[in-house]
C-alpha cells in the first residue's frame, strides 16, 4: 500500500509541474468532489470556464452565445457563465486582464 501512495504522490507531482491536474470543486447538492477541464466545459444545466492555471493570471476569454459573442475577463479557477442552453462555448483570446 506504501508504494500505492507513493506511486499516486510522483504520478501527481509531475501532473502538477505540466500543469495537467484541473482543479477540484464539489458539486453542488451533492457534496462530492468531481474534476472540472480546463476550459469551456458544460453541466446539466450550467455553462462554465475552468482557468487552469498556479501564477493567478487573469485571462480575457470568448464566450460563444446565440447572438453576437462578448468578452470577459476570468480569474483562477471556474467561472460561472450562464445556462448551458443559452452558452454556445468559450475560448481563450490570448490576452490577460
Amino acid at each position: 500500500m506504501r508504494v500505492r501512495h507513493s506511486l499516486l504522490a510522483v504520478a501527481t507531482a509531475a501532473a502538477l509541474a505540466l500543469g495537467l491536474a484541473p482543479s477540484a470543486t464539489a458539486t453542488a447538492g451533492h457534496g462530492s468532489a468531481v474534476m472540472n477541464p480546463c476550459g469551456f466545459y458544460e453541466t446539466g444545466s450550467d455553462a462554465f470556464y475552468n482557468h487552469c492555471t498556479r501564477d493567478g493570471s487573469h485571462i480575457v476569454i470568448e464566450v460563444e452565445v446565440f447572438g453576437p459573442n462578448y468578452e470577459r475577463c476570468v480569474t483562477p479557477g471556474s467561472t460561472w457563465l450562464g445556462k448551458a442552453s443559452r452558452i454556445q462555448g468559450a475560448r481563450y483570446v490570448n490576452r490577460t486582464c
